[in-house]
């Protein structure tokens, strides 16, 4: 620890008294005060309490619902998390006005919302194969049973014997739709549901716990603005009394100023407590907001490739089952084929992201 340069704090910034300037080994200044030890790194003020910085260099702008976002003009431009990937961890940091209303939804909020949507639209899928396998057990239920019916079996000859085959190609066909009905559920419905039960579980972990942070955040907000209300009325009442020490000298005074100097120096000290435990709740919620986000992400791309990859076993199977008719089923394939994940998140973010600024410490 070094003395600055001489002159070079005295020229610049007048300090109270008792306090005394330094350098670090790295080079960064810091102030201590004489009488009482105590070290900040930011300049003191002329009042005891709080460590004046000047506005016009603060690098952080008033909490916006309770989350500390960059100074544009004193800091410099973030960089994204994860570039050219339209990754949810990048853009969705600030809130979002709620168009039903007058509220606001959090970045979060949406990406919650996507995830919940896509879970419906696994059950719905689910449902869906459900009833074409229905279809299919019915239909090979009602061509054995027309394969049985007795119309024309008195046709003799050559004519009678194409007849009965075409009676067994009935039962034939019907077997073929049984054993479709019962691949379709076996390798795509019943995956279907296990997926669909083990989303449910991974989404669950992450559910309400980004929300239960940025409760914790906004309580750590609402102490930060109860003690800097505290400090601005200590401060306060340590002038007034200060003015009347100028106006009539007496022990009394003198000692209700040295009670109100130690209640503003307490008040500064509560102060940059509950700003630290802000910043500290608001790291936690930065931290988790990266690794759930990007865990949504992982979710949301898992779900649409093992759907793709199952929509393309249907697709096969209905192949096997239908060669006759193929062509229903090969626009289905193509489409399959083109289905992109990344491209996906992309349109999707573009139009719903809510600000790629990343949060910041809280400055007292």
């Amino acid at each position: 620890m070094v003395p600055p340069p001489p002159g070079e704090e005295s020229q610049t910034v007048i300090l109270p008294p008792g306090w005394q300037s330094y350098l670090s080994p790295q080079g960064r200044r810091y102030y201590v005060n004489t009488t009482t030890n105590e070290t900040t790194w930011e300049r003191p003020s002329s009042f005891p309490g709080i460590p004046a910085s000047p506005g016009s260099h603060r690098s952080s702008l008033p909490p916006i619902n309770c989350v500390t976002f960059p100074h544009p003009d004193t800091m410099p431009e973030q960089q994204l998390l994860k570039p050219t990937e339209w990754s949810y961890c990048d853009y969705f940091w600030a809130d979002k006005k709620d168009p039903q209303g007058n509220g606001t939804v959090a970045g979060f909020e949406l990406l919650l919302q996507k995830q919940l949507k896509g879970k419906q639209m696994q059950k719905e899928m689910s449902e869906f194969i459900r009833e074409r396998i229905k279809i299919e057990e019915d239909y090979a239920k009602n061509l054995a049973k027309l394969s049985q019916n007795s119309l024309a079996s008195q046709e003799e000859g050559s004519l009678g014997e194409a007849w009965a085959q075409v009676k067994k190609s009935l039962a034939d066909e019907a077997e073929v739709h049984l054993k479709f009905s019962a691949k379709l559920h076996s390798e795509v419905e019943k995956p279907l549901m296990n997926f669909r039960e083990n989303f449910k579980k991974d989404m669950k972990k992450c559910d309400h716990h980004i929300a239960d942070l940025r409760k914790q955040l906004a309580s750590r907000y609402a102490s930060v603005e109860k003690a800097r209300k505290a400090l601005t009325e200590r401060q306060r009442d340590l002038e007034m009394k200060t003015q009347q020490l100028e106006i009539k000298l007496s022990n009394k005074t003198e000692e209700d100023i040295k009670k109100a100097r130690r209640k503003s120096t307490q008040a500064g000290d509560d102060l940059m407590r509950c700003v630290d435990l802000y910043n500290q709740a608001q790291s936690k919620w930065f931290e988790e907001m990266v690794t759930t986000t990007l865990e949504l992400e992982r979710l949301e791309v898992e779900r649409v490739e093992m759907i793709r990859q199952h929509l393309c076993q249907y697709t096969q199977l209905r192949h096997e089952t239908d060669m006759f008719n193929q062509s229903t089923v090969e626009p289905v394939d193509q489409l399959l084929r083109k289905v992109d994940p990344a491209k996906d998140r992309e349109l999707w973010v573009r139009e719903h992201k809510t600000g790629s600024i990343r949060p910041v410490d809280m400055e007292i």
